[in-house]
């Protein structure tokens, strides 16, 4: 258990010694703190700081998960086409403990991507706008009277990281098919903003298999206010559909890096 937390924290240490990783937290903070000084400015009276926080969520979200994209494409395939894929083969740990260790480290660090915009948002919109009462939150958010302001946000926040978990999981798989980080990279981004772009026009379509697209069930916030969304699809339907793409990249992911010929 020792061996393996050190090489997920050999892993941490790849991610954060570069500097585009800080500048990536960087943009984040700036985001926050300019979509949050700026409502304040041309607030009315009208605004919350929940209502803010929903703005930047939205905002910042799309950010976080290009953020996690580039960072978890270059994770494998970065490491082969720089060669330091042998040094770290011929190390006494099996091919399984090294690609996991990639993988939590990758999960930790949209994490904590996701907790920074959080809790930067959280402190920065109390101090400039205040708690405020919950009918009024809840009204902002349009959400029940009955749910918590901060639970709703909570809730959010956790069911964007679950979507951020697929697409590092998706990410990830490219990273392991392609030995150029550049090409991982590129070919994630397009197939990201084309899959979602494409399955909201697919989505118009009355096919039972539309249903079945991945990026229809990216956006679980969705379901805070409704259980259900276009063609009748829950949040139980949905969370299954990810849960079997989940399956299918992790094991394409294990099986290619396992069978990867690292000789040339």
């Amino acid at each position: 258990m020792y061996n393996f937390l050190q090489l997920v924290r050999n892993e941490n240490m790849k991610i954060y010694r570069r500097i585009g990783t800080w500048i990536m937290f960087g943009i984040i903070l700036l985001i926050v703190i300019l979509l949050s000084v700026l409502s304040k400015s041309f607030d009315k009276g009208g605004e919350s700081m929940w209502s803010v926080m929903n703005s930047i969520e939205q905002f910042s979200y799309l950010l976080v998960t290009i953020f996690t994209v580039v960072v978890s494409a270059e994770s494998v395939a970065g490491e082969f086409s720089s060669g330091t894929i042998k040094l770290l083969l011929i190390r006494p740990w099996s091919r399984s403990k090294i690609l996991l260790s990639k993988y939590v480290a990758l999960l930790l660090f949209a994490l904590l991507m996701t907790v920074v915009m959080l809790g930067s948002s959280f402190v920065l919109n109390l101090i400039l706008f205040g708690y405020g009462d919950a009918k009024t939150a809840s009204d902002a958010l349009g959400v029940p009277n009955s749910s918590s302001p901060f639970s709703y946000m909570i809730q959010a926040y956790i069911l964007d990281y679950i979507g951020l978990i697929m697409i590092v999981t998706f990410s990830f798989m490219l990273s392991t098919l392609f030995r150029s980080g550049g090409l991982a990279i590129g070919l994630s981004m397009f197939i990201y903003f084309f899959g979602m772009i494409g399955s909201n026009l697919l989505m118009m379509l009355e096919y039972k298999w539309v249903d079945y697209l991945l990026f229809l069930h990216l956006n679980l916030k969705g379901y805070l206010g409704s259980k259900e969304i276009a063609h009748g699809m829950t949040l139980g339907f949905s969370l299954a559909v990810l849960a079997g793409y989940y399956i299918v990249f992790v094991a394409i992911t294990w099986l290619v890096f396992n069978r990867r010929d690292v000789a040339t």
